[in-house]
Order: C-alpha cells, then structure tokens, then sequence
C-alpha cells in the first residue's frame, strides 16, 4: 500500500461516504469535500477542505471519488455546470463508487476520458457496517492500469477488491449482487418468520442456522435485525429498490427472466407502501409479517 499523501477528492458524505472519507484521511491522504447538506462534524473537524461545488473539489484533488445515490446524481455531480467535469486537467481520476446503471457508466466514462482523465466504476457491499469498518467488497470496471492507480486507495476502504472487467462491469457485477443480497434477505426473513409462527426462539434458531449450510453474511447481520425488528439504515430500502429496476430493465433488455427478483422487488414495494422507503432492507421481513399476519417477536396462538 502506498504510504505517500495524495490529494483525494470525496463527494457525498452520506453512511457509507462519511466513515469511507475518514478511513482515507487516516490513511494519511488530504481530502476535500464536498456532499449535499451539512458536512459531517468527524469529517470537517478531522481537517478536510470543505468545497462549494464539484469544480472546486476537482480543481484540489488528483483523485476524485463519487458515493452518492443514483445515477442522475452521478450525472449532476459529473456534469453541471458548476461539476467535477469542470474543474479537471490531464492526468486525473476520477472514481465512481456508486451504485449505478452500467450503461450510463459507460457513457459518463467516456465523457470523463475525452478530457485526458481516467475513469473507474468501483461499487461497493458490506453496507454500514462495512464502510466502517473498512471491509468493503469493492466491485471495479476499467483499464488494468487505472485499477493498479486505484488500488492503493480502494485499500483503505474495503477488503476484496476485483477488476471485474472494462468498463462498466462493476456496475454489471454489484447488480448482480444486489439480486442476490435481495433474494437472501427473502430467504432469511421467510426462515425466521416460519420458526417462529412455529413456536421455535428464532434467536436460537438462527444461531443453529449460522453453523450450518444455509449461514452467510445476511443471516448474521440483518437476521439479527429482524429480530431485534430494528429498521433503522443501514442500507434503505428505497435504495435497494433502485437496484433491483436496474436488474430488471436490464432483464427486459436482455431477454432474461428473472421471476425471484420480481417477488423481491414487490415485497420491498410493499414496505414503501407502509412508510418503509427509508427503513433498512432487512424490513422487508415487515411485508411477509403483513401477508401472514404474524410478527416475529409474537408467541404463536
């Protein structure tokens, strides 16, 4: 890992981009930063240059990284008139972690690379947890040689970082995930929500379940929230909802057929319907206790 002081750019420091622009900073990188609000108190008091705009974040930075929600987000940051767009010059990086549609990417990277610039997709999983404790699996499209650029700084946030493939394939890969993260979230939830309508402790249950085959990451981190009924983000479900349309325009494009996602997406749907765009995907468990009219802290009748 390379121990030399970069000049590094951050935009958007919401959960996950706050704790991501700290580790950078105690990395020893310089920051400035801009993001839609209030800068954070542990990002502004740990010394990073606040900045009006995008233009003035890539004027100071030799690396630009982007975590912000959508890809009209992505596109405003990249492209108003006051963007990051703006305010570069040859030789510098621009590296977007959002969550993203691969096909814009691809566009926006090479707007970005007409400028003399370099551009990385790098997506991210682990969630909350994994922003903050820097143990992101980080998902990246682009030339092998900007990733090997890259690479020193992704470190510092996550664990498992892949170049996927060309551009654009990141995006295609957290995709995916984000189908199966969905689809294990429904797994779990109809689990849990079975042993407890049957009278089982599905705290124990899902103890027994983590030594076993059917154990992941999901099961450890949002089972716990399901039954703790904690729905605070997190990762919002409004968020996720987002990636399932990608999954499924891209489907459509594609010609696939993907029914488990469908279901997914309706059951997130459902919980919009209750108040629950903002709650944390893990509630998607509140749109089955609402078919089977049974809660999981209930003691069956």
């Amino acid at each position: 890992m390379s121990t030399a002081s970069l000049n590094i750019g951050f935009i958007g420091l919401g959960i996950m981009g706050t704790p991501m622009a700290g580790h950078l900073m105690k990395g020893g990188h310089k920051l400035a930063v801009h993001t839609h609000g209030k800068v954070p108190d542990e990002v502004a008091g740990a010394g990073a240059k606040v900045c009006a705009s995008g233009r003035e974040v890539a004027q100071a930075s030799d690396i630009i990284i982007i975590m912000v929600p959508d890809t009209p987000d992505v596109g405003k940051v990249l492209f108003a008139e006051d963007g990051v767009a703006a305010g570069l010059a040859k030789g510098k990086l621009v590296i977007d972690m959002s969550s993203i549609s691969p096909v814009e990417t691809k566009e926006y990277a090479a707007k970005i690379e007409a400028l003399g610039c370099d551009y990385l997709d790098a997506p991210v999983s682990g969630g909350d947890v994994g922003a903050r404790n820097a143990t992101l699996s980080i998902m990246c499209g682009g030339q092998p040689a900007v990733f090997e650029r890259a690479k020193p700084v992704l470190e510092l946030m996550g664990k498992n970082i892949t170049l996927v493939g060309g551009t654009g394939d990141g995006q295609t890969c957290k995709v995916a995930n984000q189908i199966v993260v969905a689809l294990t979230i429904n797994a779990v939830a109809e689990g849990l929500l079975f042993a407890a309508r049957a009278g089982a402790d599905p705290a124990k249950v899902r103890q027994a379940l983590l030594g076993g085959l059917a154990t992941s990451r999901i099961l450890e981190v949002l089972g716990e929230r399901m039954i703790k009924r904690t729905v605070e983000p997190g990762f919002r479900i409004a968020l996720h909802q987002k990636d399932l349309n990608l999954a499924l325009t891209a489907a459509r494009q594609l010609g696939l057929a993907l029914p488990a996602t469908s279901n997914a997406q309706q059951l997130f749907s459902a919980c919009v319907s209750h108040g629950g765009a903002a709650w944390d995907h893990s509630g998607m468990v509140r749109a089955l206790e609402k078919l089977s009219n049974f809660e999981i802290g209930q003691k069956p009748g």
